[in-house]
């Protein structure tokens, strides 16, 4: 796939399921005022995806969150595995520390096989965190604490998410999240 259509793909996930379903009930804001940015590595090793990631990071250390409010890192050519992207992410955190951005940028995650511990992977629950791609969204912590003010009943939005994949029918789930079934 070429960028543009990696671009789509994740775009179209975004609208349909993540703001669609009310996934993250942040992300419509942004979205809708062209404040996401989404940028493609093409790294294919640990290093060279943690140095795309310290670069989106200090992009944000540049930019008022009024013209980049966050970033979805995407990484369609490594991290395939769904274990190999969550060790990946300790190297991440460890990064994040390094940098002295913990406190500033936190990482949200997603991947095409994303499981939750404890779950079981055809679970319906892990649909929350499953994109067409594997995905670092670079948060920007103070931006969260201030919608967090704003939206009341924080703490239910998972079992809110939970309930509402679970209840969606096999056609929903096609449609939704096409990438699972070919």
């Amino acid at each position: 796939m070429d960028e543009q259509q990696i671009k789509i793909s994740v775009v179209r996930w975004l609208n349909e399921v993540v703001i669609g379903l009310n996934l993250c009930p942040f992300a419509g804001k942004p979205t809708g005022e062209n404040r996401v940015r989404f940028f493609i590595s093409h790294a294919n090793d640990d290093e060279m995806l943690l140095q795309d990631l310290q670069r989106e990071m200090e992009l944000l250390d540049e930019k008022p969150a009024s013209e980049i409010e966050t970033t979805l890192v995407i990484v369609p050519d490594y991290l395939q595995d769904f274990f190999d992207y969550n060790q990946f992410l300790n190297w991440a955190e460890k990064m994040l520390k390094r940098n002295g951005w913990t406190g500033v940028y936190q990482l949200a995650t997603f991947h095409p096989n994303y499981c939750f511990a404890g779950a079981e992977p055809e679970d319906a629950e892990n649909l929350t965190n499953r994109a067409p791609y594997p995905i670092l969204h670079i948060i920007r912590e103070a931006s969260l604490e201030k919608a967090l003010q704003y939206y009341e009943g924080v703490e239910e939005v998972p079992d809110n998410n939970k309930k509402r994949v679970e209840a969606l029918t096999l056609e929903d789930k096609q449609r939704l999240f096409p990438y699972l079934f070919t």
